[in-house]
């Protein structure tokens, strides 16, 4: 079994264990683990199907965007009502679940710029000329 120390960025994730479990369809299975907190013995476990060649760390990394989409959902419920739905047919939820996701998409986007405009501004303490890095 192997280890790797998770980056930072995945909050509390202390690190990931890995075991290879075999290859079938032109993807390699994985079993990743992960501790939860370093203080109790929870885990979270993933099973992977990733691409031959995929590094350890790649996988970790990707098993952290789950924070990141869990995120999304739980604004998209408290904001646009996703989880408001009390449609009676397949079609009635389908249409409801698109114009959510449609909307959060939007409105991430218009977040997006609104705060990269608002970083962007100089200020009087801004050099006059960009910094050749």
């Amino acid at each position: 079994m192997r280890q790797v120390k998770a980056p930072k960025a995945l909050g509390s994730t202390t690190g990931h264990a890995s075991a290879a479990l075999g290859r079938q369809g032109g993807f390699e299975h994985w079993l990743l683990v992960r501790r939860k907190r370093s203080t109790s013995g929870e885990k979270a476990y993933y099973l992977v199907f990733a691409p031959p060649g995929s590094s350890l760390a790649e996988l970790a990394a990707v098993a952290g965007l789950c924070w990141a989409i869990e995120e999304c959902f739980g604004g998209a419920k408290d904001d646009l009502g996703l989880d408001h739905c009390e449609a009676q047919s397949w079609h009635g939820w389908h249409r409801h679940m698109s114009l959510c996701m449609a909307a959060l998409a939007f409105l991430s986007k218009l977040s997006a710029d609104l705060r990269r405009s608002a970083w962007s501004k100089p200020n009087e303490t801004s050099p006059k000329e960009p910094i050749a890095a």
